[in-house]
């Protein structure tokens, strides 16, 4: 099962203090509006999401349809019909994307521990 894009998505207090820490790691922004209170980061392949006051808990995001660089593919999974995949599983849900739509989308799962998953298409 090919999920897409991954980066971590870190729910943070201070999105300037936040910031400033990862660059420190070698991360630069390359995305998101500071005025909206969300950045994304990156350092080589490794993507971290800072969003402030957006949601409670840090999540693992998958992004189907774009490559690691957010550029779109030409071949992906759909984001219903992975999650028809894992219904059929057995997964449970803590938000679905509407099935009779199509282009972006997005559903949460939580894993074992807690840890929200958000697999969220933009295309």
């Amino acid at each position: 099962m090919e999920l897409g894009a991954f980066s971590v998505s870190l729910a943070v207090k201070d999105l300037a203090a936040s910031k400033a820490f990862y660059e420190k790691l070698g991360f630069a922004e390359s995305g998101g509006d500071a005025e909206q209170g969300w950045l994304m980061l990156r350092n080589a392949g490794c993507v971290i999401g800072l969003f402030q006051g957006m949601f409670e808990r840090n999540m693992l995001t998958f992004n189907p349809g774009w490559d690691q660089n957010a550029r779109p593919l030409d071949a992906f999974m759909d984001v219903r019909n992975l999650q028809t995949q894992l219904k059929s599983d057995g997964m449970t849900f803590e938000s679905e994307a509407d099935e009779t739509t199509s282009g972006p989308a997005s559903f949460v799962i939580v894993d074992p521990d807690g840890n929200p998953v958000l697999v969220d298409q933009h295309v």
